[in-house]
């Protein structure tokens, strides 16, 4: 991008502010975030566990303006406007699952940590290029295009990049009604390539992992198996749900704090309590923690060979241990059409996976250089999608401010 945002986003957002709001003023703050890629640690994350994620370069852009009022008001170009009452930060039981939510929970977590006065408040004008509900993490990156504007207007940003992911998580939880874990939004936040452990929640382990995929010879595509993953949020909230119960069983709260060796040694009672499902997800976790572990190691050495091979492992743990590649119904299967799809062009040379949190979304195939191109187009025709795949590039910086 030239600047922060390409000419052309900026020239569309200042025309927006204007019909919404008025003139321009003299000063605004112009935000950005990524979408991001989660390329290994499928559901791991909300149970204490190691992922890999990337910030890509899909970005949700904005202009945000202090007004002084107590009232925010941010304008979504093709969504409309959220209009709250600054003063009012409790949780709105009609608000759940819609934009308002997250908004309402992010200004209440600054004001919690102390920043922004009853009478802060903000106009912004905000556009997205990250697709809702495909994988890329669009709530992740709205989040953190919020949190960062609030750091910036109100904290002078003073506030680390995992702090604000830490208060963007809790407004999707508490205040949007979606159990979630850190990663997606602590990658939009952080930028680049980052290898993360979430044993600690509060205090995250973070290590960025200098590797680019394109030097090694591979592209990075997703591909939007046309469904909308937002409809199975009951699928998603399974998930962690059946896996703490497990941890449950043996007086823990999340798998980290269990043992594999005393799951296995249980595994009878287990399946019979909780049934085969939460079993299976249960060992899923184990496995793809050692397989996230052995990826890092992959990539710091910079063998992209053996990546690829831990990420076939993966892949197929997810799909037949976790099993969060489709839902109940059978007659729908968008995400195991397009896996099925992307393995046979591939022909072994490169790799696919379900991708973020499943059930729809995106798929994920690291595609040699040379034959990306292809691959897309004939991903495209199969899926009768134009701009269904698509080649993404990571972003190093995160979600980021400037004053214009």
């Amino acid at each position: 991008m030239d600047g922060l945002m390409p000419a052309g986003v900026l020239a569309q957002l200042k025309a927006a502010y204007q019909e919404q709001f008025g003139p321009l003023p003299g000063r605004m703050l112009a935000v950005v975030a990524p979408g991001r890629t989660e390329i290994a640690g499928n559901h791991t994350d909300h149970e204490g566990g190691q992922v890999i994620a990337g910030a890509v370069d899909r970005y949700v852009s904005g202009l945000f303006v202090p007004n002084g009022s107590g009232r925010i008001r941010l304008y979504s170009v093709g969504y409309g406007l959220v209009d709250i009452d600054g003063a009012d930060l409790s949780v709105h039981e009609e608000e759940r699952n819609g934009t308002a939510a997250l908004v309402r929970g992010l200004v209440a977590g600054m004001r919690a940590l102390g920043y922004g006065e009853e009478s802060s408040g903000f106009d912004a004008c905000i556009t997205s290029e990250v697709p809702a509900g495909s994988g890329l993490s669009s709530s992740a990156a709205f989040e953190l295009e919020v949190a960062q504007a609030l750091d910036a207007l109100w904290a002078d940003g003073a506030l680390p990049p995992v702090k604000l992911a830490q208060l963007s998580q809790a407004a999707e939880r508490d205040f949007f009604g979606k159990p979630c874990g850190l990663m997606d939004q602590a990658s939009v936040a952080l930028g680049g390539i980052a290898h993360m452990d979430f044993g600690n929640a509060d205090e995250p382990q973070v290590e960025k992992l200098n590797f680019d995929f394109a030097c090694a010879g591979y592209a990075l595509c997703l591909v939007s198996v046309g469904q909308d993953h937002a409809a199975s949020t009951a699928d998603y909230a399974a998930v962690p749900q059946e896996m703490q119960a497990v941890a449950h069983l043996f007086g823990a709260g999340r798998l980290c704090e269990v043992a594999e060796a005393d799951v296995l040694a249980h595994l009878g009672s287990i399946r019979e309590r909780l049934g085969d499902r939460a079993a299976l997800r249960a060992l899923h976790y184990f496995r793809e923690e050692r397989l996230v572990e052995e990826r890092a190691c992959a990539l710091k050495a910079g063998d992209m060979e053996r990546f690829l091979e831990l990420e076939r492992l993966s892949g197929a743990s997810s799909a037949m241990y976790l099993q969060n590649v489709s839902t109940g119904d059978v007659q729908e299967q968008p995400a195991m059409v397009a896996l099925a799809v992307a393995e046979e062009l591939l022909q072994g040379r490169g790799v696919v996976r379900i991708h973020g949190g499943g059930f729809g979304g995106t798929i994920q195939a690291f595609v040699r250089l040379d034959e990306a191109e292809a691959f897309c187009q004939k991903m495209d025709a199969a899926l009768g999608e134009a701009g269904a795949a698509a080649a993404y590039a990571i972003d190093h910086e995160g979600a980021r401010s400037q004053w214009l």
